[in-house]
């Protein structure tokens, strides 16, 4: 039996035409230049040993992967992925097989690291210590390479109508949940992830740069699950900002007001390269990049004081890390999230995502889910590089629908 599915391919003009124009892209020209295609696979047919078959409900689009799309990802992942694939890894779906505890028609969300679990071998040290996103094995075992679900060939994503998961992934539902609030159980997974990793001081100020779902998310895990005093969010746009209030953050500044008003709030100096952007000399405790564009991260790296803590929750692009060395800041990574998170008690990620998802703040956020058919893929990618400005948090498939 086939399925449809959208394909990601790997095309060489295509690639080096979306890295020259990136965010110049004109709205209706990205879909034509994507190496993404709508086509009929197989079916999986879950034939290793703790793996089952999944009907996607809804899948989202997340910015890594417009930045697949686009080509402007670092060649640093080319290693790590196997073509062609079906993207989506923030996925909401029902089982279609019992595996394991859990019955057939199960609704799930997938944690989306392929594990040393997932791939049949022996766990490596991080593994078995639950720091699943570290995993060493990314590349052997039974499947292909592939960080995640919705990077290798062999396990399918939620852009199709089935993908296959291993029960290591298999995260249930409560049945109150609805599915706009469930696929955003994934990305609040990783925020939960960032926001421990901040290792965030009691009371202490901390900027969130970048009000997309990452920020506003992190904003809501840094309120709900540390003790920071004081959070600014830098936002763009009107929605956002009145989202950013929602979630915790206790003010919302525009990009150009940011250095202004931290000075302000912790009486630091601003100085004035005569080639290059201000800082400060002074700044936040600590500082999350939620973005990942070299504004965000800079903007993070500036507004930090000397000895502060900078996590990069956005993947990454070039920046000056000057400040890094000269402040002698601590610059983190947040990649993914946990089986279990190492300041949460041993608990993991989506343990405490289930449980915030239920909230009132993903409620709200929940109501800016907007839902595309697999056919209208063109205009879905379309919508999902201007969601900011067009006051949507997430864009997502409906493989369901016509």
């Amino acid at each position: 039996m086939a399925s449809l599915a959208l394909e990601m391919y790997r095309s060489l003009p295509r690639h080096v035409a979306g890295r020259a124009l990136g965010s110049r892209m004109p709205a209706g020209v990205s879909g034509r230049l994507t190496p993404l295609r709508l086509v009929t696979r197989d079916e999986p047919v879950g034939r290793r040993p703790g793996w089952a078959r999944l009907r996607t409900r809804l899948s989202g689009i997340c910015g890594s992967d417009l930045g697949a799309l686009s080509g402007s990802t670092s060649l640093y992942f080319s290693a790590l992925v196997s073509m062609p694939f079906v993207p989506g890894h923030e996925v909401v779906a029902d089982l279609l097989d019992d595996c394991e505890d859990l019955p057939a028609g199960t609704r799930v969300v997938v944690d989306p690291v392929l594990t040393c679990a997932a791939r049949g071998i022996e766990p490596c040290d991080a593994c078995a210590a639950g720091r699943t996103n570290q995993c060493e094995r990314i590349t052997v075992g039974h499947l292909r390479p592939g960080l995640q679900t919705g990077f290798c060939a062999d396990t399918g994503g939620g852009w199709g109508q089935r993908f296959e998961a291993h029960r290591s992934q298999l995260h249930p539902v409560p049945d109150a949940l609805p599915d706009e609030q469930a696929v955003l159980i994934e990305p609040i997974a990783c925020a939960v992830h960032t926001a421990l990793r901040a290792r965030v001081p009691v009371n202490a100020r901390v900027l969130v740069s970048g009000a997309g779902p990452v920020g506003l998310l992190t904003t809501l895990a840094l309120r709900e699950l540390t003790p920071v005093g004081e959070i600014t969010v830098v936002a763009k746009h009107g929605h956002q900002r009145e989202l950013a209030l929602v979630c915790g953050a206790s003010e919302v500044v525009r990009p150009a007001e940011v250095l202004r008003r931290v000075r302000r709030a912790t009486s630091a100096f601003q100085v004035e390269p005569e080639f290059g952007s201000p800082y400060l000399l002074g700044g936040v405790d600590v500082a999350v990049d939620a973005v990942g564009s070299r504004a965000s991260v800079e903007t993070a790296l500036h507004a930090t004081r000397a000895g502060g803590r900078v996590v990069l929750a956005g993947m990454p692009a070039p920046a000056d890390f000057s400040a890094a060395w000269f402040r002698e800041l601590e610059v983190t990574g947040s990649y993914a999230s946990a089986q279990r998170e190492e300041h949460a008690g041993g608990r993991g990620a989506f343990d405490l995502a289930r449980e915030l998802a239920g909230g009132e703040a993903v409620q709200a956020l929940a109501r800016g889910v907007v839902r595309y058919p697999l056919h209208r893929w063109r205009e879905a990618l379309d919508h999902a590089g201007g969601a900011g400005g067009l006051g949507t948090v997430k864009v997502a498939f409906d493989p369901r629908s016509n």
